[in-house]
């Protein structure tokens, strides 16, 4: 009789900063999964990573490790300017790839490295952690459900007292988590046409501190995102707003990540209405319940390194795939662009 047990799928994590060793500790947890090689410039600190006991091997060298056959797949923790070096090497040496965000630095690089992963048949995919939370994945399914009904609007602020980076501005540092989020939540029929942005540098330190993008949805609606590394209050709050429901996401409140609102606003045709109300008020407002889901606890890291190693059993594309790396990559550099005509709505490069 034949056994349905897999060999796991041999990994390398490269990368032993900050996040790193989150993938460790996630790829270690993942059946499907068999930890391998933790790849670092600074072995010393891969090894306080790992811990004493670990049977893991450390390495300097990321040339044995993508020579080494026991690893058929890398993910990438290491600054943003690297991505696409290892990303290419990885690939061109049959190794599928899970990488950070952003895919690489400007959309064209990125569309390289989709470009060759796709022509090894070999998955690429993004860490969009935030795609894999409990919250995002029901709030996807309600967008797509159309329990919401028509997304009229999408709301996002993303701000903290934060550590302003040397060679990436507050939109690369933090845009990309709300942009990943509202890539994953849109119907397919629902696309970014334009992006305007609009940043300050009221530190003078070089780099946009505080910024608002506004993206225009290809339904007439429009997604605003705030980001921000001044404020001393961390906020991470996310409206959807439909036809029929609106949803809060609040990130912050354990408790009540998620509220379903009943409420809206409805328009009525001026033809249905009698003469003397039509002049009054074309529109009513609807008050109804708030229901709160219950979600699972679950870590989003460990949701997303499972969809790796699916992706790469089943030999499909990953729900955050490459694809999805580029229309985030689309919506920055629109962004970046319209930083530099201070505010200019800028069309958004349309990427599959």
């Amino acid at each position: 009789m034949g056994s349905s047990v897999r060999t796991p799928i041999g990994i390398a994590v490269v990368g032993a900063g900050y996040w790193g060793p989150n993938l460790v500790r996630n790829a270690q947890a993942t059946p499907a999964l068999q930890l391998e090689y933790l790849c670092d410039l600074d072995v010393g600190r891969a090894k306080r990573g790992l811990g004493n006991y670990s049977t893991v091997r450390v390495t300097d060298d990321l040339d044995a490790v993508l020579a080494d056959p026991s690893v058929q797949a890398v993910a990438i923790a290491t600054p943003a300017a690297t991505h696409v070096g290892i990303a290419m090497a990885a690939l061109t040496a049959g190794k599928h790839v899970l990488v950070e965000k952003p895919l690489a630095a400007s959309l064209s690089d990125g569309a390289k490295v989709v470009q060759t992963a796709e022509d090894a048949g070999l998955v690429l995919m993004l860490d969009h952690t935030y795609c894999y939370t409990p919250a995002v994945t029901h709030l996807r399914q309600l967008v797509r459900d159309g329990a919401l009904g028509e997304v009229q609007y999408l709301d996002s602020v993303r701000i903290n007292l934060g550590l302003v980076q040397p060679d990436v501005d507050v939109i690369w540092d933090l845009a990309p988590h709300d942009l990943s989020v509202l890539d994953t939540l849109l119907p397919d029929d629902v696309t970014p046409v334009s992006v305007a942005a609009q940043g300050s540098d009221p530190l003078g330190c070089g780099q946009v501190c505080v910024a608002h993008l506004a993206v225009e949805l290809s339904n007439g609606a429009l997604a605003h995102v705030h980001v921000n590394w001044l404020s001393p209050t961390k906020v991470r709050t996310t409206i959807v707003g439909g036809s029929r429901r609106t949803v809060v996401w609040d990130d912050l409140n354990p408790s009540q990540r998620l509220a379903v609102y009943d409420r809206g606003v409805e328009t009525r045709d001026p033809g249905s209405l009698g003469a003397d109300v039509r002049n009054q008020t074309r529109v009513s407002y609807r008050i109804g319940d708030m229901v709160a889901p219950a979600l699972p606890e679950s870590e989003a890291l460990r949701a997303m390194m499972s969809e790796f190693a699916a992706a790469i059993t089943e030999g499909r594309p990953p729900l955050t795939d490459g694809y999805s790396g580029l229309r985030v990559l689309a919506l920055l550099e629109a962004a970046g662009e319209s930083l530099r005509r201070r505010g200019t709505a800028v069309p958004v490069e349309v990427r599959a």
